[in-house]
């Protein structure tokens, strides 16, 4: 009892709990004997006792409390006093399960369905709110699934669309390109920017430029000067070729065109044929032709000559010969593979070679023995068929 009197005020519950103490005690000494009185006396002594105490305790308790009311009653005064409102509490938004409409403020019996809120704040737009001051995106608390999912796609097109663009924009540059060196005109070899030199009258400018206009019309860039140069060194007559671009449009081709080894004169014919040292016709040209310093070698057939044995060892040996001693040849003769006869200024000296074997130590007997006079002496012939034992008669 003396705890609830404590919450009103003071010491005033304790004095009527004491009374109320003493008037019982009071009550029961004067019914009993005096040794219960005394007891009695005694018991309602320490019970009132006890009560004091008791009753201390709970007003220290209730001033402590007040003091805490006085405390809070401060602090809401302050907040009040400066924001001229009394805070507010947060609110609760709630719905009915499975409805459509649009939530509203909490009340008893309804709950929030969060699988049927409005998803309004997209992802980018939600990024943009949620920006700093520095403009720096924060990512938000909560994330609508499926409008991250959208943005994923959205993304995800943007990046194919991207690489596709740059691949279509690689490729038409890579086939611009292609066209422009290839297939344009700014590279294109252009027949009146072809120069040959070299040529005589045995191998003609024409037929260089017949392997030339092959690759006219081509870029440059797909013109084969290799397959040119072996074209122009299987002419017969030529020993050396060479071509060169010149960028744009022009190309120059130089080779070497040698003097025929001999000449083809057919019995009965006006015509001579020019062959190289391979047996391979280079022109045929009229007999009234000055070929001087060419052998001219006397055949029944030029076809049947230029395949017979003794005809090409005979081209072998004067295509090996010297200018010098080719120019000094005014006939030749050749019976057999092993009896080439060359005639020297018109009968002066014959010069009997055999076959083409140890040619070297051949040609260098006989200019050893034409080159001194007292070896040769009035002798005409000189033999080298066996060069270790030249003969002369």
């Amino acid at each position: 009892m003396a705890g609830r009197v404590v919450r009103s005020d003071g010491d005033k519950p304790a004095a009527a709990g004491a009374g109320r103490s003493s008037g019982a005690g009071r009550a029961a000494g004067a019914g009993r004997t005096g040794r219960v009185a005394g007891s009695s006396a005694s018991a309602g002594a320490e019970s009132s006792g006890r009560s004091r105490r008791v009753a201390g305790t709970s007003v220290e308790r209730a001033g402590a409390a007040g003091r805490r009311k006085t405390v809070f009653g401060r602090g809401s005064e302050s907040a009040v006093g400066r924001g001229g409102e009394a805070p507010r509490k947060p609110r609760r938004m709630v719905g009915e399960a499975g409805s459509r409409e649009p939530v509203s403020r909490s009340e008893p019996g309804q709950f929030v369905d969060a699988r049927r809120l409005a998803s309004e704040d997209l992802v980018a737009r939600t990024l943009q709110e949620n920006s700093g001051t520095l403009g720096l995106a924060t990512r938000p608390k909560v994330v609508d699934f499926k409008a991250r999912a959208k943005e994923r796609r959205r993304v995800g097109a943007r990046i194919i669309a991207l690489r596709v663009g740059v691949a279509i924009l690689v490729t038409a540059l890579l086939v611009g390109l292609g066209w422009l060196l290839f297939l344009s005109p700014v590279l294109r070899l252009d027949a009146s920017q072809v120069t040959v030199s070299g040529a005589n009258e045995w191998v003609s400018e024409r037929q260089v430029r017949q392997i030339v206009d092959g690759q006219t019309g081509k870029s440059l860039l797909l013109v084969d000067t290799n397959a040119m140069t072996d074209e122009m060194t299987a002419i017969a007559g030529v020993s050396r070729a060479e071509a060169v671009k010149k960028y744009p449009h022009g190309l120059a081709v130089t080779i070497k065109a040698q003097r025929p080894a001999a000449m083809l004169k057919e019995k009965g014919s006006d015509a001579l044929t020019a062959v190289d040292a391979k047996a391979r016709v280079l022109n045929s040209v009229s007999a009234n032709v000055s070929v001087a310093g060419v052998p001219v070698i006397d055949v029944g057939d030029v076809d049947a000559g230029l395949k017979s044995r003794a005809v090409k060892e005979t081209l072998t040996i004067l295509d090996s010969l010297p200018e010098s001693l080719r120019k000094q040849i005014t006939k030749v003769t050749a019976k057999t593979q092993d009896s080439v006869t060359t005639e020297l200024n018109g009968g002066e000296h014959v010069i009997v070679w055999g076959n083409s074997s140890e040619l070297k130590l051949k040609k260098a007997v006989v200019d050893k023995i034409l080159s001194d006079p007292n070896v040769i002496g009035d002798k005409t012939q000189v033999d080298v068929s066996a060069p270790l034992r030249p003969v002369l008669r």
